[in-house]
């Protein structure tokens, strides 16, 4: 338990709610947009489990030009 009150959570606390609110908004946007660039399964798994990176490879590949 000592290992947990030497964390900085100023630095830990802002990662963790960017990390959030990027996987909220992108398996939102997955939903909801009619088409994506691949099958919407396979971007909800690449969201849902490669964390920080997942919500940004699907912003930017994932999502269909229109």
């Amino acid at each position: 338990m000592n290992l947990l009150s030497e964390i900085n959570w100023a630095v830990i606390a802002p990662i963790l709610i960017i990390q959030f609110i990027l996987f909220i908004v992108a398996l939102v946007d997955v939903i909801r947009i009619e088409r994506t660039n691949g099958p919407k399964w396979m971007w909800v798994l690449i969201i849902l489990f490669i964390n920080i990176i997942g919500p940004i490879v699907y912003f930017i590949f994932g999502r269909r030009q229109q």
